[in-house]
């Protein structure tokens, strides 16, 4: 599959339940589903050989070797019809007239059909998630919501029947989850491991690295340092704190954590300092009436801006109200996209062609999107919506709230080259002032869009002319802005006369 490429796979059609909460993790050059009582694989690198049902199943890492073609495969699983082997080729090609015998006690077999999977240039396989089918190897979980890869084991949480349970397969084997294997790589679950399980309901599962995995719950967070099968432990990180929900977090590059709480944004420093609210002073009814069964919050870092993408999604109607974190300036900034356009799921897409490098946002309508610096307009689902971009400066009022401030003049400087120049020029932008008797209601008449106090259009790169609009009031704003199509604007530099007078 060449980059920006994007391939059906027919077998899972309709074998998602698109309504329930659905995870995705990879390990292993394969892809786990996790949706419900659905556990799936996208199979990314392994040969399938079909055959008829084998008395006995070979072994994960037996070598498979098929006679006249030389063909030799390593074994990874078989289904559990026994129907079929799947295992990595390691040299020549398997036919279907040539037996193939194993290095095990597996069955002999004679291949009735051959599928090399997209490494040979088909589509992957897609296969329900299974253990080995000797016996020998356990159950996965009836039912899972939650799932990532941590220290080459598959882990999976989220069993409504068992909220508070954690299960952990062999390491290196996705397919073995026999908690009473005793040794070092054994499958684990919290409620048979030293580390144990835990009195709170797992909401995210977040592995860093293979150093620890952070499990976030309702009321607490908890973090397992080590292997939980040699030597692992299981620590309190706070008792006062849960995580919103399995896709509200992020990691930035010197590994902080931010996540969604039920009353603001935090952060966790990297070594486990002190955790911080970032939002509390500012926005300190960001999450009023956002609840778990009836809102999506979704937080992924956002590599080519330097900051956190915080997304507030209502799941019926596509409603959200949205906030870039600058890591730079330590702000927020509140961004509302159209309701086709709203946010469900982000996926960070690396790729060798950077055309197709960024941050894949799955939205209301099923399109996949990104944010494009070059387009000027968002694009929904049958056409294009203005985007209305403005920001206020912050309000001016008087030193100690008894007297007034008074506005004398303004100049925008707007961004851009000379004329005729090599640079880009900004578009237009209208300047409103807003004047009151105090902050609150000056931002209110903003928010509200009630009628400024005097409004300019301002136009061409570069410092524009003194504009003389006067104002006076106990609070003085301005506010910039433009929602016309096709068009963006740039300030580099605003400066105004603006004194304080005695309020008579």
């Amino acid at each position: 599959m060449a980059a920006g490429d994007m391939v059906l796979l027919s077998a899972s059609d309709g074998d998602i339940d698109t309504s329930d909460q659905c995870i995705v993790f990879g390990a292993y050059q394969k892809a786990f589903v996790v949706n419900g009582s659905n556990l799936k694989i996208v199979d990314l690198i392994n040969c399938k050989l079909t055959h008829a049902e084998l008395a006995t199943p070979h072994a994960h890492g037996d070598v498979l070797t098929q006679a006249t073609s030389t063909a030799t495969m390593v074994v990874d699983h078989t289904s559990s019809d026994k129907l079929n082997t799947y295992g990595y080729v390691t040299s020549g090609t398997f036919n279907t007239s040539n037996e193939v015998t194993g290095s095990g006690s597996g069955t002999a077999f004679t291949p009735s059909a051959t599928a090399t999977g997209c490494v040979g240039g088909n589509a992957p396989h897609w296969t329900d998630w299974v253990v080995h089918p000797d016996g020998a190897s356990g159950s996965l979980p009836s039912i899972a919501y939650l799932g990532c890869l941590y220290r080459g084991r598959c882990v999976l949480a989220g069993n409504p029947n068992y909220p508070h349970q954690w299960y952990m397969s062999r390491q290196n084997d996705p397919f073995d989850w026999a908690y009473t294997a005793n040794d070092a790589q054994s499958p684990v679950a919290g409620n048979n491991a030293d580390a144990g399980e835990l009195g709170d309901i797992i909401r995210a599962l977040i592995p860093y690295r293979d150093e620890y995995l952070i499990m976030g719950c309702v009321g607490s967070i908890w973090v397992l340092k080590g292997d939980p099968a040699a030597g692992g432990v299981l620590q309190e990180v706070d008792l006062t704190k849960g995580i919103f929900g399995f896709d509200s977090w992020c990691f930035d590059g010197d590994g902080n954590l931010y996540f969604a709480s039920y009353d603001g944004i935090y952060m966790l420093p990297s070594g486990f300092g002190p955790i911080v609210n970032l939002s509390s002073m500012v926005l300190p009814e960001m999450f009023n009436s956002v609840q778990p069964d009836t809102h999506r919050v979704t937080l992924d870092l956002d590599r080519n801006n330097d900051g956190v993408n915080i997304f507030i999604t209502t799941l019926a109607t596509g409603g959200n109200s949205n906030y870039f974190y600058s890591l730079k300036t330590k702000g927020f900034f509140p961004m509302t996209l159209p309701a086709d356009c709203a946010v469900y799921s982000t996926c960070r897409y690396d790729s060798l062609d950077r055309d197709y490098e960024g941050l894949l946002m799955g939205c209301t309508d099923g399109y996949i999107r990104v944010f494009d610096p070059d387009t000027t307009n968002d694009e929904i689902t049958s056409t294009t919506q203005a985007i209305d971009a403005n920001f206020t400066l912050p309000v001016v009022q008087s030193e100690d709230g008894n007297n007034e401030v008074k506005l004398i003049s303004e100049t925008v400087t707007l961004s851009g080259g000379a004329s005729s120049g090599a640079y880009s020029d900004s578009d237009g932008v209208t300047m409103e002032i807003y004047t009151a008797d105090d902050a609150e209601t000056v931002i209110e008449d903003i928010e509200d869009s009630a009628s400024p106090l005097h409004s300019e259009t301002i136009t061409g790169s570069g410092r524009a002319n003194r504009i003389r609009d006067r104002a006076k009031g106990g609070a003085v704003a301005l506010r910039f802005q433009n929602s016309t199509a096709s068009e963006t604007f740039s300030i580099e530099r605003v400066s105004a006369d603006i004194r304080e007078v005695t309020k008579y």
